[in-house]
């Protein structure tokens, strides 16, 4: 469980709920929860980003939004690790060896590119191969996370929409100054939920899918250049200091304090 997204929605829905209640009590909940008003901001939204995308992706995206709230299984320190302890099989028992050791492996892309490295596939063509599937990865990652940019944009769009919906029917009831407040605080909600909807969900969700896709694209780069160099038959230091490079400090001494390679 990602525990940063799940406090950071939780905590601030609570801030905005106590905001509210403060020094008024519970009770004032009710003049924020309308009906119309939410039809009109969430559907129209949900049904603006529908529009722009086959049902199959609108699912899709919708459902992505449980990723967030998933520990990132990947671990590029031990990626590395484990492309230096390949390199260290290839360097003693040759590249066939590697087949063997995949078969352990978990990870389909690092696995694939292994046998394409065993059969002895140009250098230049496993980079391809890799990269292209790399990129594609990548394209559906992006599908998600602009899924999420763009119902970000819709949200405070169709509150004002609703607001303006509300100060039409506030205007038509100008000769009843009683029904004026009410349907000016109508108008105002709607407006409300269009930007709770785009910075309380939209916002943080895209931006913390990009982090994982990121984060998930360095991995598999380093993945790339780590079988490229053992099949150029380089040193295990010399590709241990290679990958060494994509990581940031704390990782770097996270992965040296875990043990060197062997020369």
């Amino acid at each position: 469980m990602d525990l940063a997204s799940l406090l950071g929605i939780v905590i601030c829905l609570g801030l905005v709920i106590f905001g509210i209640v403060a020094g008024n009590g519970f009770g004032v909940i009710v003049n924020f929860l309308d009906l119309n008003s939410a039809l009109i901001t969430f559907g129209g939204a949900l049904c603006s980003v529908m529009a722009s995308n086959t049902m199959q992706d609108f699912v899709g995206g919708l459902k992505s939004i449980a990723l967030i709230f998933k520990d990132q299984a990947l671990n590029t320190p031990e990626v590395i690790k484990k492309i230096i302890d390949l390199s260290n099989v290839a360097r003693k028992e040759g590249l066939l060896s590697l087949e063997e050791a995949a078969g352990d492996l978990d990870d389909q892309f690092l696995k694939k590119g292994i046998m394409l490295v065993v059969d002895g596939t140009d250098p230049e063509l496993v980079r391809g191969v890799m990269e292209t599937e790399m990129i594609s990865i990548d394209d559906r990652h992006k599908k998600k996370i602009n899924f999420w940019s763009d119902l970000g944009a819709m949200g405070p769009a169709w509150g004002m929409i609703g607001t303006l919906v509300g100060l039409v029917n506030m205007l038509q009831a100008m000769d009843d100054p009683g029904a004026i407040g009410p349907a000016m605080a109508v108008a105002l909600i709607t407006t409300l939920y269009g930007s709770l909807l785009a910075n309380w969900i939209c916002t943080p969700t895209s931006n913390k899918l990009k982090v994982k896709n990121e984060q998930e694209m360095m991995a598999k780069q380093i993945v790339i250049e780590g079988l490229l160099s053992i099949q150029a038959g380089e040193n295990p230091r010399v590709i241990e200091e290679k990958l060494k490079s994509f990581l940031s400090p704390a990782d770097k001494a996270g992965l040296e304090a875990g043990g060197d390679s062997d020369g």
